[in-house]
């Protein structure tokens, strides 16, 4: 089993002013798209959070999406204790950083999965 990796969504797609804001689904979708790239080459298990006007984006072989609710944070927060296994959140968002820290999770930015 490789490394997990837990991402924000949100916050990686804000990461980049290309005009994501426009498209947030298809934004979601393109970041979706390229963490199966990362995947492959990593090795890792990827969770893709998504909220808002993203909900609703599909899996895909290598890329496991799940849709918040509410809260893009507080669901990555609620999967990070759920899960049981050491994981990497990949967000630069400070408080989230902080309260999946406190869970044990480590935490990188998102230049670890964007170009």
């Amino acid at each position: 089993m490789g490394e997990l990796l837990v991402v924000d969504g949100a916050n990686v797609v804000g990461s980049v002013p290309d005009g994501w804001w426009r498209d947030r689904r298809g934004a979601a979708e393109r970041l979706r798209d390229r963490l199966v790239a990362y995947a492959e080459r990593t090795g890792a298990e990827v969770i893709l959070v998504v909220e808002g006007a993203a909900r609703g984006v599909g899996s895909v072989p290598g890329v496991r999406v799940e849709s918040a609710d509410g809260s893009g944070d507080d669901h990555i927060v609620e999967l990070v204790a759920r899960l049981g296994r050491p994981c990497t959140v990949v967000t630069a968002d400070r408080e989230l950083r902080r309260r999946v820290g406190a869970l044990g999770a480590s935490c990188v930015g998102p230049r670890t999965v964007r170009p």
